[in-house]
Formats: structure tokens, C-alpha cells, sequence
């Protein structure tokens, strides 16, 4: 008789520092650069995986809701590799739960398929190490290779077309006074995807031939930042890359921003808690919402002076988050 296999896992999302924006290979899932991220404790996703021989097809569940068949293909494709291991045909039900809104620039993806690769990994009992994770969390999101350690996590870009060389290692525990503050400005899914945005940004911008010697520069000087605890500095080279990945769009032919007038209003209330002594500096991925890098010590003043001009449900503090962790059960 065919065993049932099933496993509860949680997984956290990460706000990348130093950007992740570009593959040199579609197929492969590689990046142009390497990256670096936090990974946030109030961002997160649960996923159940079950595998069993009562199913025929595989099934995608998503915060209550049956997802396309296109979703449901996109969650094939990222468990045939785990049953190649395994050596099992058996189809799976994935039940997901994001606690953190989809698709709206707050690595929603990220945690979704490292939580996913880890239950994956659980369930048939496969024993991969965490880089292995991290490699076939890649080919579901690329930045979910970093949501398989928590903290301050460095992807490394690898070698040439050789996919095993590229992973992500934990780089500092972040256990010191750093915290983020994200500003929801807009929790509704993007009108455009990170894949579609990448793709249309290196294909047509004259400014993206600068990216690759820009990020080296940055992660070199936030390490060292970094190891250092020098927010301020972590803060300036964060902000100033954000900047530089959303210049590339900007460039980009025709045109296109993720920044929304509240986005742009977020900026610079960050600007102005700067100009009261407070330390505080953004960051923005592929999606409209505002990060805010800051002392955790620091997080009640600056939400008392950013109350005055934003909801305070749209501020949202989190401590650096863990790495993935089983769950007995998902509860809802």
C-alpha cells in the first residue's frame, strides 16, 4: 500500500538590500548579480503539501481559493523535481496560506515556494541540505532563495550556466538593533509581474549596461557595512540601490514605474525623519509599497511621526525574521 506524505511548514518573506533585477538565464533561473536581503518576521507564509495516491492531479489552494490552471501548472512544474528525487508519481495538494498581500512588492513569492521546497523536503523524507533548498527554491522564485535563512542573507549569482553554483547563504543573524517598517501604500496585486518588469527593463534599457558594476559595488560596501552594525551606512547604500534598479525601469522603453503618488509621499516623509535626527532610509522592490531600514529602538518614534500623515494600519513593524520552520498544523 502506497504511503501518504505530508508536511506543514512556514517561511518567511525577505526585502532585498542590494536588488535582485535580472536573470542571464530564463530556463535556469540565474541571476545577473548577486544579492543581498533581511529577512522579516511579520511577513510570512504557511503551506501544507500532501502527497497521496487519492489524487489525480494536483491541487493548488491559496488563502481558501482553488487556483487556475495555470497556478496549478506553476506548482507542478515546482514539485516534479522533488518527486524525481523521490522517485514517486504520487500528485500532491498544496494549501498555502500568505500572510503578507500577493503580488504586491513585498516578496510574497518568496516565502510562498521556500515554505513549499521545505514541506516538499519534509514530507518525502529527501534530507536536502539548505543550499539544496535554496536551489530548487530558486526555480519557483529567485528570491526565495534567500527566504530559506533568516536574518541578513547573501545570494550569490553563481557561475556561468552551472545552476548548481548558485545559492544563498546566510550572511549575519541581524540578532542587533535593526528593524523594518513597511508602508502598505497599496496591497492590491501589481498591474505587471517582477518576470514581465526584469525581462522589458534588460531588453530595451540603455541605463541596465550599468547594473551589473553598480551591484558589485554595493554589496561589497554593505557587507562591510553590515558587519560594522552601521545602519546609517547600510541605510545610504540600500536606498541609493533601490534607486538605481527603479532608474532601469524608468529607462526602460516605453517606460514604466511602479511608483504610485502615495509611494512618492513615503519617500519623503523618510527624508524628513532623517531632518529630525531620527535614522531612517528606503527601499523599494518591483511593487508600489515603501520600506523603511531603521534601529529597531528607534520604531516608536518613527511610527509616532509617520501616523501623522499615513493610516497606522498601513504601518507595519517586523523585527529580522528566522529561517523556515515546520508547523504542526495550519490554523485558520
Amino acid at each position: 500500500m502506497t504511503k501518504d506524505f505530508i508536511a506543514n511548514f512556514q517561511a518567511h518573506t525577505n526585502i532585498a538590500l542590494i536588488k535582485y533585477w535580472g536573470k542571464r538565464n530564463q530556463d535556469l533561473m540565474l541571476p545577473v548579480t548577486s544579492s543581498l536581503s533581511l529577512t522579516l518576521e511579520a511577513f510570512y507564509t504557511q503551506t501544507q503539501v500532501h502527497f497521496s495516491k487519492s489524487y489525480d492531479e494536483d491541487q493548488f489552494i491559496l488563502n481558501d481559493q482553488t487556483q487556475s490552471i495555470q497556478e496549478r501548472q506553476k506548482i507542478s512544474r515546482f514539485l516534479d523535481p522533488f518527486r524525481q528525487i523521490k522517485n514517486t508519481d504520487l500528485k500532491a495538494r498544496v494549501i498555502s496560506y500568505n500572510h503578507v498581500p500577493t503580488a504586491a512588492g513585498l516578496a510574497s513569492s518568496a516565502s510562498a515556494f521556500a515554505a513549499l521546497a521545505c514541506a516538499c523536503n519534509e514530507a518525502l523524507n529527501l534530507n536536502l541540505s539548505q543550499e539544496e533548498l535554496s536551489i530548487m527554491a530558486r526555480f519557483g522564485s529567485g528570491s526565495a532563495s534567500r527566504s530559506l535563512f533568516g536574518g541578513f542573507v547573501e545570494w550569490e549569482k553563481g557561475q556561468g550556466e552551472d545552476s548548481q553554483s548558485s545559492f544563498a547563504r546566510a550572511f549575519d543573524d541581524a540578532d542587533w538593533d535593526i528593524g523594518m517598517i513597511a508602508l502598505v501604500v497599496n496591497h492590491k496585486a501589481k498591474k505587471f509581474s517582477s518576470r514581465q518588469a526584469m525581462h522589458h527593463t534588460i531588453e530595451t534599457s540603455p541605463f541596465y549596461a550599468l547594473w551589473a558594476e553598480e551591484v558589485a559595488k554595493d554589496l561589497a560596501l554593505i557587507k562591510a557595512a553590515i558587519k560594522a552594525r552601521d545602519i546609517q551606512k547600510i541605510g545610504q547604500i540600500a536606498e541609493h540601490n533601490a534607486m538605481k534598479m527603479h532608474a532601469t525601469m524608468l529607462a526602460a522603453n516605453p517606460s514604466f514605474s511602479y511608483f504610485q503618488a502615495e509611494s512618492l509621499k513615503a519617500m519623503e516623509a523618510v527624508r524628513q525623519l532623517r531632518k529630525t535626527g531620527l535614522t531612517a532610509y528606503f527601499t523599494m522592490d518591483a511593487g508600489p509599497n515603501v520600506k523603511i531600514i531603521c534601529p529597531y529602538s528607534q520604531i516608536p518614534a518613527i511610527q509616532e511621526k509617520l501616523r501623522q500623515d499615513f493610516h497606522p494600519q498601513t504601518i507595519i513593524v517586523s523585527r529580522p525574521g528566522p529561517q523556515p520552520f515546520s508547523i504542526p498544523l495550519i490554523n485558520h
